[in-house]
């Protein structure tokens, strides 16, 4: 690749998932001389739309059924309700996008949001020079991910890729590694991550979190956990009402290390034997470690299809968020978990090189 080429990154601050991927690319792009930038596609929606958006979706997840509901029925296949929502969205964000775009020429758009898909595929013409990548981490990438003037997907499982063919069976689509952010490739030993948040090296210690916005009975599940005899390095994400319960219950149980939204989150892989999350790219931030996954369904819709994937990839066991069944895994899962790992399971090569392979075959 050149030097000076200039790439955005449309992202949608709903979770952290999408900010950490467009985190990713930007960090694998600038490393071949590349300039990068990202922008909130719901931020560009308006004044107070991301808290909005991040509202609905906590409401609709909280929800028993509703989110599976809207996801499966509307989705997955795409129906009017979906484009009907993802075209009053296009609405507000394609002019900002073109304002920004015009003042600011770029080589490359990758789109890590479905919305960012929708967006510049109604934009493809006024940039012929442009590229425009699709980037999904989904196991079962929904209707809405898929557009029409997008040269090339990246997704990180053959079944995602037969899952964009579904609707663009002549689309060009490239399997890649799943890329994390480059501090998961420089975790320190155990032992030193364990003394910086005074875990004994001999005690079972886990990593509790998931995700930023702290879905299911965390909170209780760390106090059962604690109970049992377990370290619970618990992390509450951007859920302040979570971080709260967590404090509240490391005062009654001391074996509970609280912490709510942390950048130290490669380090506290590495102090655990075990890693109990919901699906998402946590699971693969895990995996880059050498830490064994306890999944929590506790994300409904796409979060479904995601932990079958993490269950089929290995080293992984499920549990529903009950704070009992999660300590009978959690017990079960240690037991079993083999030594953890001395250093990083890969490198950021294999990530790169699949990147810089697939920007080649669109001319980049």
């Amino acid at each position: 690749m050149s030097l000076h080429r200039h790439a955005v990154m449309l992202s949608g601050s709903i979770g952290m998932g999408h900010d950490h991927l467009a985190e990713a690319c930007s960090s694998a792009l600038r490393a071949e001389g590349w300039s990068t930038e990202k922008l909130d596609l719901m931020k560009l929606l308006g004044r107070g739309a991301d808290s909005i958006g991040d509202r609905v979706f906590r409401t609709m997840l909280s929800l028993p059924g509703l989110y599976d509901a809207f996801h499966f029925a509307a989705l997955r296949e795409g129906n009017r309700l979906s484009y009907l929502v993802d075209a009053a969205a296009r609405r507000q964000i394609v002019p900002r996008l073109r304002e920004h775009l015009d003042a600011n020429p770029s080589d490359l758009v990758i789109s890590v949001f479905a919305t960012g898909a929708s967006a510049m595929s109604a934009l493809a013409g006024r940039y012929p020079g442009l590229r425009h990548v699709v980037f999904s981490t989904d196991v079962t990438p929904h209707r809405l991910w898929v557009h029409s003037h997008v040269d090339l997907y990246l997704v990180t499982s053959e079944a995602a890729e037969r899952a964009v063919r579904r609707f663009a069976p002549e689309a060009r689509v490239q399997v890649v590694q799943a890329p994390v952010r480059d501090a998961f490739y420089q975790p320190p030993p155990q032992s030193s991550a364990r003394q910086l948040f005074d875990v004994p090296s001999q005690d079972p210690c886990v990593l509790l979190t998931t995700g930023a916005w702290g879905l299911g009975p965390v909170a209780q599940a760390a106090e059962a956990l604690g109970d049992a005899g377990v370290h619970v390095l618990a992390v509450a994400g951007r859920n302040a009402p979570l971080e709260h319960r967590l404090r509240v219950v490391s005062e009654r149980q001391p074996l509970v290390r609280p912490f709510g939204f942390s950048d130290r989150i490669p380090e506290l892989m590495a102090a655990s034997d075990l890693v109990i999350t919901s699906s998402g790219d946590t699971c693969t931030e895990a995996r880059v470690i050498g830490r064994p996954l306890l999944l929590l369904d506790v994300v409904q819709g796409h979060g479904r299809d995601n932990l079958q994937h993490e269950l089929e990839l290995g080293d992984a066991a499920v549990a529903s968020g009950r704070p009992q069944e999660v300590v009978r895994a959690t017990l079960s899962a240690l037991d079993h978990a083999k030594p953890p790992s001395t250093g990083p399971t890969r490198s950021p090569d294999g990530w790169r090189t699949g990147l810089t392979v697939a920007l080649e075959s669109i001319g980049l």
